[in-house]
C-alpha cells in the first residue's frame, strides 16, 4: 500500500503543478489583450510603415513611451505567457529525473519562479530595445522604420544560425543535464531550487533573445505576432526535432529581412 501511494505522489503532484502553470498563462494571455493599446500592437515590422493608395508611406502614430515600472510589468506578464507552456515540460522532466534518483521532489515552483526571474531581469534591456524602436517608428521616416526593423530580422535570423544558439537550446532542452550538473542544490530546498531555476533561465535566455526583439520589433503586445513567436519558442523546446527547426528559420529570417531592406512596402500590417 506504501508503495502504491508513493508511486501516486508524483502523478499528483504534477497535475496540480502543471494545471497551476496552465492557469496563471491563460491569465496572463487574457492580461496581454485586456492591456494593449494599438501602438504596442504595432512596431518597425508590423505598421510602422504601410503602402497608401498613391503608393507612398505612411507613418503609424505612436503614443507616448511607457514608463519603465509599466514595461516592465507587462513584459514579466508576458513572459509568463509565452515562456510557461515550453518550460512546463522542462521542468516536469526534472522532477521526474531527481524523483527517480532520490525519491524526493524538487520545489517545482521555485524552479518556475527562478526561471521567470531571469526574464523579468532582462525586461530591463527589452525596455531600452523598446524605446529605440519606438523613437525609429515616430521618426517622421517609416521607410527608415521599416528598413531599422528588417536589420532586427536579418541579425537575429544569423543568431538563430550560430553556434551560440545551438549550444543554449541544447542545454535548455535537456533536464538530465540540469539534474547531473546541479542536483545537490536542487534538492537542497527552495533557496537551491531557485537558484538552479536561475541557471535554467540563463541558458532560455541565451537561446531565445534574438526572437524576442523580433517581437519587439513586430509588436510588443500583437497577439499574432507573440502566438507566432511562443509557438516557435515552444517547437524548438519540447518537439523532438527542435533543434532542426533553428537552422531553416534563421534561413528564412535572413531572406525576408533582406527582402525588406529593398523594398520596406512588404512589412506586414497584421497587428
Amino acid at each position: 500500500m506504501s508503495r502504491r501511494r508513493t508511486g501516486a505522489r508524483p502523478a499528483t503532484h504534477e497535475l496540480v503543478f502543471v494545471g497551476v502553470l496552465i492557469a496563471l498563462s491563460a491569465f496572463a494571455w487574457l492580461e496581454v489583450h485586456r492591456l494593449a493599446t494599438p501602438d504596442m500592437r504595432a512596431g518597425l515590422l508590423t505598421g510602422a510603415a504601410r503602402p497608401e493608395n498613391s503608393g507612398g508611406m505612411a507613418a503609424m502614430p505612436m503614443e507616448n513611451s511607457m514608463s519603465a515600472g509599466l514595461f516592465l510589468g507587462i513584459w514579466l506578464v508576458m513572459m509568463a505567457a509565452m515562456m510557461l507552456p515550453a518550460v512546463t515540460p522542462v521542468i516536469m522532466r526534472i522532477d521526474r529525473l531527481v524523483r527517480r534518483r532520490d525519491g524526493r521532489g524538487v520545489t517545482a515552483y521555485m524552479l518556475a519562479a527562478g526561471y521567470l526571474l531571469v526574464w523579468g531581469a532582462a525586461g530591463a534591456a527589452a525596455y531600452g530595445l523598446y524605446l529605440a524602436f519606438q523613437s525609429a517608428v515616430t521618426g517622421g521616416d517609416p521607410l527608415r522604420a521599416a528598413r531599422a526593423g528588417a536589420v532586427v530580422l536579418v541579425f537575429a535570423g544569423v543568431y538563430q544560425l550560430s553556434p551560440l544558439k545551438r549550444a543554449c537550446l541544447r542545454l535548455c532542452r535537456s533536464p538530465l543535464a540540469v539534474v547531473v550538473r546541479h542536483g545537490e542544490r536542487i534538492t537542497a530546498g527552495p533557496p537551491g531550487a531557485l537558484l538552479v531555476g536561475v541557471h535554467h533561465g540563463a541558458f532560455c535566455l541565451g537561446c531565445c533573445w534574438a526572437l524576442m526583439a523580433v517581437l519587439l520589433a513586430a509588436g510588443m503586445m500583437s497577439l499574432v505576432w507573440m502566438g507566432v513567436i511562443a509557438a516557435v519558442i515552444l517547437v524548438e523546446k519540447v518537439w523532438r526535432y527542435g533543434e532542426r527547426v533553428s537552422g531553416p528559420l534563421g534561413v528564412v529570417m535572413i531572406a525576408f529581412g533582406l527582402a525588406l531592406l529593398v523594398s520596406p512596402g512588404l512589412t506586414p500590417t497584421l497587428t
